[in-house]
């Protein structure tokens, strides 16, 4: 379980680098983050508290990031539509996603950064999905 609650961190670290270095996230690179801070908050809570429903939920966490990563990445390709929000024109802006982000909207269905052919919220789909197996490995364990 510290094995895939560390990939979590692992993740999120990777992220926020990016982020220093001038990638700034848009709407729904946000929404991958959520499930990471489960999933790091799952593996802290089962050091501290033996009980068999842990690697579940820190596999549930980690699906759940997967899940919005794969999406993303269909709406970064063109495969499907996105939040109206952050694709396409923007027409549909809420004043908390600027702020977000400063005076600058960040579309999500542009690819700011890829590696072998594969965006970040690609990676993180892929990379998440191994982090999956990591916490049902965990509790076949148990």
């Amino acid at each position: 379980m510290r094995l895939a609650a560390f990939g979590s961190f692992a993740l999120l670290a990777g992220a926020y680098t990016f982020q220093a270095f001038g990638y700034p996230p848009c709407q729904m690179c946000y929404w991958q983050r959520w499930p990471h801070f489960a999933a790091i908050g799952v593996g802290i809570l089962a050091a501290m508290i033996p009980a068999r429903v842990w690697p579940y939920l820190g596999a549930l966490a980690a699906a759940t990031t997967s899940a919005i990563g794969l999406f993303h990445t269909g709406v970064e390709r063109g495969w499907w539509e996105g939040p109206s929000s952050c694709t396409g024109g923007g027409l549909d802006l809420g004043g908390d996603l600027l702020s977000m982000t400063g005076d600058k909207l960040i579309m999500c269905d542009q690819v700011s950064w890829e590696l072998l052919g594969l965006s970040m919220a690609s990676w993180n789909g892929l990379a998440s999905a191994a982090l999956v197996l990591i916490w049902l490995a965990a509790a076949r364990q148990q």
